[in-house]
């Protein structure tokens, strides 16, 4: 066999293996929205996946979490340890649903056993659709890479009009205060950023502070979605149905 029969061959092995991978993506895409398409209003909770029970952040996550689930918000994560955990954990003692949305990476993904409903995802990007898809909020608590990655992601996308706005919520003033010190007087001082960014992340301290956000947050997308539906859909019953005892 020649050269040119042996690079033909080969061509046509990775355009295979594109192909299937193509359709490996859609068929996560395709599970993820039938899953998740009868969901309600909900909160995706974002953190380090290293934080133990007894670390304070673990406890108000955990707090947060019961205080929205008991109002009838379903609870997001990405299903590990940490943070992931605590949200989960408290979502299900409420008695919300308690949504894990698992990776498979070599370190640190252990699905956590409080989801109500888990899925398993390959892809990353995939992921991040499903996170932020079904959320009226983010509420991001101290974390590493993965946690600044899904801020900065949500802030692209809010910024450059891709996606609508919503609260992204900052728990823990001690932890962020530097970050937003490097916003300003990095970035808007070399103008790579403009004032206005600056209003795209609330800072708050309390499990109280969040739910009073992600409340608002529930009433401006319910008027939202009134004025562009002609009946009430069955979304938006449930929205209303977390707003009504406000």
């Amino acid at each position: 066999m020649g050269r040119r029969e042996r690079r033909i061959i080969e061509e046509l092995k990775i355009k295979q293996g594109d192909t299937w991978r193509v359709l490996k993506i859609m068929s996560e895409f395709v599970r993820g929205f039938d899953e998740l398409s009868d969901l309600g209003p909900a909160v995706t909770f974002f953190g380090s996946s290293r934080f133990s029970e007894d670390n304070k952040y673990y406890k108000l996550a955990y707090e947060t979490a019961f205080l929205l689930g008991r109002r009838g918000f379903a609870i997001i994560t990405g299903g590990g340890p940490g943070i992931m955990e605590a949200a989960n954990r408290g979502a299900k003692d409420s008695g919300a649903v308690s949504v894990g949305l698992n990776i498979d990476i070599p370190k640190e993904q252990i699905p956590n056993r409080y989801q109500t409903v888990s899925l398993r995802f390959d892809y990353f990007f995939v992921r991040k659709v499903m996170l932020m898809k079904y959320a009226l909020a983010y509420v991001i608590f101290p974390g590493g890479f993965g946690t600044f990655d899904e801020l900065f992601e949500a802030l692209t996308l809010i910024q450059t009009g891709k996606s609508h706005k919503f609260p992204l919520i900052l728990f823990g003033k001690e932890f962020w205060d530097n970050f937003l010190k490097f916003l300003r007087e990095t970035l808007l001082s070399f103008k790579t950023i403009d004032e206005e960014d600056l209003n795209l992340v609330k800072v708050v301290d309390k499990p109280e502070e969040v739910l009073e956000i992600v409340l608002e947050r529930s009433k401006e997308k319910y008027h939202y979605l009134k004025e562009y539906y002609k009946e009430e859909t069955e979304y938006m019953k449930k929205i209303k149905e977390v707003i009504k005892n406000r």
